[in-house]
């Protein structure tokens, strides 16, 4: 990228891609390790992609490098660097040529966590998107793939492991006290999948047997003192392994697979070829320090990671615009493994949750951009919800649309046609299409249009012909981008009740076959009719059930219609979700009018959630979680941030008064009773407990304090402590103050579980917490540098406490203005996404607008913006008539 100048950066665009005029057939590498001065020997093996053609400068990417030497074929070479645009322009290159460069790079001044860098003792590498850039010259895009042969050394007593992709073929010691490793990995790989792990790290070992009779070792690092909470993530490796083996054919490829836990990671865990980099939060676990979230994120993470050997490193992206193409596809994945491992309808549920949540936002926001952007200034900031959560859903409609064997097959014929190949989106589509001699041009829509898309239902009752009529209407939002695509391909599966609340059978008139529970129907044009036989006059429609495309469903249905399905609705995401609908009406008409509504209907359809004994009490405490703060500002402009604060802290106490009996039995109820897990019953049994733990606290119940002092203390797991510490100080409960010092004594020298302190503390809802930030900013564990603390104290109060960021005074934009005006210098990438709790200034209200805007101002201003906070600034404050 040129440097900042008065122009903003010239955005990248999808449709300007042209292949490389370069290959790089084959790497060897000789790095010699050290924090402070890190040597770097690189030998490539290129070629002219196309000898006819006139040729052309061989022209390398490169970022905060010190040159030594170029040469080509073993003799100095001509060349010209140019820092500004990172690269290194090399003259007069054969048609093919060895080409050797040596750079000095300093691991421990990268703070931005991207290339080569230190994190305590332990050199690793980040190169996705373009961190490979930083430790060497390269042509440094996803669709050079090339193979490696990779040589490490180090002090042996500093750097006693030594670690890169692919198979160890050769170890030994180099005297002067170091040692030395040479890994070589078979498959090509695009630079960004290339990694390095240097340090004094114990192993957990273990082995898989593959299907076909082949023993793989799996291998876990971590610092010594941390080897105990290993055996979670080892264990959900083998599960991942098994599952992709059963679901999907796909066998592990080489014979180790290493995970290694830093706590220094910008991101959740990269999938490098056989070295896997993690954070450690989504490794490290036990009972007495990890959640049963936690417990879940891990085995979900350590799924994605794995799976991407296959959809992300066998078959790679030809260029960052087709990123979903690896992200959307595996989130898919993982999402499966765990719904087949665990409860399938409440992790769709919260699946669907999270993209509500954090995606919608994006879609209604100033970076709302497709699955598959058509433009980009800084890649790093499209590694987004809409990128990987959205994408998924558009891959989950795939296997919606033709079945799971279809999708199967078209899996199938992905891998057979494009194994070792950097592809794009299109070619999955094909190979769908083709798999199942289907016509999906259509479909590609999805992939360009932005925003959320709306479909709107109606129904009635033709009598003459004895028939239920269902409309659907689609329409795109207003967007530049989405003026010439058309009406998307929508699979909308449906359901009917009849008045005693019992699933009817459903087929489409006219259709032979065997009615079933839900039917799927596809709306292909702006507007269709779909007609159902069979059904009664009265019955009650159950619409998009399973969440089967990511749109807003928009349907006049009755409070009690929504009851009702809330109360009787077979597929649990349709329950959630018209559980959800009539929470959302009753707090409209709190915020909105001051008025209770249909409060006694809500409280009804609670009351008898909490009475259904045979019910999942993880699908109940899901039915019995209210929208939150965020998620209620979406749906309005301007946003009265003291009214819906307001309005659910009134609901809330109305429901734990109303339901103060049943929330006690059921407290009493669901008490240990047996060995712990971190999964099934157990798990489900602590969800529900501490959602009815939080409503009695809320309600002013008299045996609130002393259930949640008499927990904490009693506790003998992180779930049911991080519940109880988290019930005291968010319900301002006598004892929270003892509890949060117990707490921080108890796992002080624990940096994760200080993560979940800090943001119990910054989640907190009220003003005074912006003060309690600012002064956790000065305690001893929290780290500026450190990604983790970064999230857990300034992005949790910035994303998650509209309460605290969004007070009157400005002070919490102030905070967090001030720090990201000192972050984009350190960290770049982390800056940039916690300035998107800016994106919605211009929804609020006229003084909090200003002031906010004011920060963005400030950043707008600043030298040398990074591009990643620049790309975030501009889209931010552009005038939106323009």
């Amino acid at each position: 990228m040129p440097a900042r100048g008065d122009q903003p950066r010239t955005p990248v665009l999808r449709q300007a891609y042209s292949p490389p005029a370069w290959w790089v057939d084959h790497v060897e590498l000789d790095i010699a390790l050290d924090a402070s001065e890190t040597r770097v020997l690189s030998r490539m093996s290129v070629v002219r992609r196309n000898p006819e053609v006139e040729p052309e400068a061989l022209q390398l990417a490169g970022a905060g490098l010190e040159t030594q030497r170029v040469e080509i074929d073993g003799d100095p070479a001509r060349f010209e660097e140019r820092p500004d645009e990172e690269a290194l322009i090399v003259e007069h290159v054969p048609e093919r040529a060895v080409v050797t460069t040596e750079v000095i790079i300093r691991p421990d001044r990268n703070t931005a966590l991207e290339g080569l860098y230190r994190s305590g003792a332990m050199l690793l590498t980040q190169c996705e998107a373009e961190g490979f850039r930083k430790i060497t010259w390269f042509l440094d895009r996803p669709d050079v793939m090339a193979r490696y042969r990779v040589r490490l050394s180090g002090d042996r007593e500093r750097f006693p492991v030594l670690l890169s992709n692919g198979n160890c073929v050769e170890h030994g010691t180099s005297g002067d006290g170091r040692h030395f490793a040479v890994w070589d990995d078979p498959f090509p790989k695009p630079s960004y999948l290339f990694a390095v792990v240097a340090g004094d790290l114990a192993v957990l070992a273990d082995t898989f047997t593959t299907r076909s009779g082949r023993e793989v070792a799996l291998k876990f690092y971590s610092e010594p003192e941390n080897i105990d909470r290993l055996p979670h993530a080892l264990a959900s490796l083998k599960r991942a392994m098994t599952w992709d083996e059963e679901r999907f054919g796909l066998e592990y490829d080489l014979d180790v697979f290493h995970v290694v836990a830093t706590h220094d990671f910008n991101m959740g865990a990269m999938e490098n070829k056989s070295l896997n980099v993690f954070n450690a939060r989504y490794v490290l676990a036990d009972r007495e320090t990890a959640s049963d979230a936690d417990f879940e994120a891990i085995e979900s993470v350590i799924g994605h990671e794995y799976f991407h050997n296959w959809t992300g490193n066998r078959i790679t992206c030809r260029d960052w615009f087709q990123l979903t193409l690896k992200e959307g596809l595996t989130v898919f994945r993982d999402q499966e493994f765990t719904a087949d491992l665990r409860s399938r309808g409440v992790k769709r549920i919260r699946d669907v949750g999270d993209l509500m949540a954090r995606q919608f936002p994006e879609d209604a926001g100033p970076m709302a951009h497709p699955i598959r952007p058509e433009r980009y200034v800084e890649i790093n900031n499209f590694y987004t919800a809409t990128v990987y959560e959205k994408g998924s859903e558009v891959v989950r409609m795939y296997q919606t649309l033709l079945g799971r064997e279809g999708f199967r097959r078209g899996m199938d014929l992905y891998f057979e046609r494009h194994d070792g190949q950097a592809v794009t989106c299109d070619d999955f589509r094909r190979a769908m299409a083709d798999a199942n001699d289907t016509d999906l041009e259509q479909f590609e829509r999805w992939y360009r249009q932005v925003g959320t898309p709306v479909v709107k239902a109606e129904t009635d009752y033709d009598a003459g012909r004895g028939e239920l009529v269902l409309r659907l209407t689609q329409e795109l939002p207003e967007h530049p981008d989405n003026r010439d695509i058309g009406p998307l391909m929508i699979p909308v599966r449906v359901g009917f009740l009849d008045a005693d609340n019992r699933p009817l059978p459903v087929a489409l008139a006219g259709q032979g076959g065997e009615a079933e529970e839900t039917a799927l129907v596809v709306l292909t044009e702006a507007s269709g009719e779909f007609r159902f036989g069979g059904l009664p006059e009265d019955a009650l429609p159950s619409l998009l059930r399973d969440y089967s495309a990511p749109v807003h469903l928009e349907y006049d249905g009755s409070s009690r219609d929504l009851a009702r399905l809330a109360g009787f609705d077979p597929d649990p995401f349709s329950r959630w979700r018209a559980m959800r609908r009539l929470s959302e009406a009753v707090l409209a008409d709190l915020i909105d009018h001051d008025r209770e509504g249909d409060l006694e209907l809500l409280t009804s359809a609670w009351r008898a959630v909490l009475e259904e004994s045979s019910l999942d009490p993880a699908l109940a405490a899901e039915l019995l979680t209210l929208p939150s703060e965020n998620e209620l500002a979406q749906a309005r402009d301007p946003v009265d941030v003291e009214a819906i604060h307001a309005a659910r802290q009134r609901l809330q106490r109305h429901l734990g008064q109303a339901l103060e009996s049943q929330l006690l039995a059921r407290h009493e109820a669901l008490a240990p009773n047996g060995e712990w897990s971190s999964e099934g019953p157990d798990a489900a049994r602590r969800r529900l407990r501490n959602a009815a733990l939080w409503l009695l606290a809320v309600s002013g119940s008299g045996q609130a304090e002393a259930l949640a002092r008499g927990q904490y203390e009693s506790a003998d797991n992180m779930t049911d402590r991080l519940a109880a510490l988290r019930t005291l100080v968010h319900a301002g409960l006598a004892g929270a103050d003892e509890a949060l010092a117990d707490f921080g004594d108890r796992f002080g020298d624990d940096p994760l579980v200080m993560d979940k302190w800090f943001a119990v503390q910054s989640l907190r809802p009220d003003a005074s917490t912006v003060e309690d930030v600012e002064r956790l900013m000065s305690h001893p564990a929290f780290r500026l540098n450190n990604p983790n603390k970064l999230r857990s104290l300034i992005g949790a109060m910035a994303m998650q406490n509209p309460v605290a960021f969004h007070r009157g005074d400005g002070a919490g934009y102030r905070l967090v203005g001030n720090l990201l005006d000192e972050l984009d210098a350190v960290n770049p990438q982390v800056a940039a996404r916690l300035a998107t709790a800016f994106n919605r200034w211009r929804a609020y209200d006229a003084k909090r607008s200003a002031m906010m805007k004011e920060q963005l101002q400030k950043l707008a201003a600043r030298k040398r913006l990074s591009p990643d906070m620049e790309e975030i600034v501009t889209a931010a404050l552009k005038d939106r008539s323009a």
